[in-house]
């Protein structure tokens, strides 16, 4: 069993300690999300289903094959994915979210959402701070 430090964070309604095991997973996974890999995977299985390797691989873009099998294995390892892998030659293996990846990428959805809807506004600071500094 893994002992885990006592939580640092409380429910802001209830000011209840929160489950120091959540923290952990909560941290754990924003690690991994924040991974840009991660997300880009997330997102071309949510957006094409079941995708052999190699196309994963080709539709994320700029990704190693290395670094391509450890972050699926990473993925497979948390639940977000399920490996298949099929008995033919040569063979053909294929990659698709779970219940639990397909909830994880619509809950980033809303990042994209947000990015979408403040693009504008960012642009607009970070130009405004730029002409300060420059």
């Amino acid at each position: 069993m893994t002992a885990y430090p006592p939580a640092r964070i409380s429910h802001p309604e209830t000011g209840e300690v929160a489950d120091p095991r959540v923290e952990a997973l909560v941290n754990e996974v924003i690690g991994r999300v924040a991974d840009k890999w991660t997300m880009l995977i997330l997102e071309v299985l949510a957006e094409h289903g079941e995708t052999r390797f190699t196309r994963v691989g080709e539709l994320v873009g700029g990704i190693s094959q290395k670094m391509l099998t450890q972050t699926l294995r990473q993925m497979e390892r948390d639940g977000l994915v399920v490996r298949t892998v099929h008995p033919v030659i040569p063979p053909k293996v294929e990659y698709r979210l779970t219940d639990l990846g397909f909830t994880l990428a619509e809950a980033f959805c809303g990042v994209w959402t947000w990015a979408e809807a403040n693009i504008d506004r960012i642009e607009a600071a970070r130009a405004a701070f730029d002409a300060r500094k420059g």
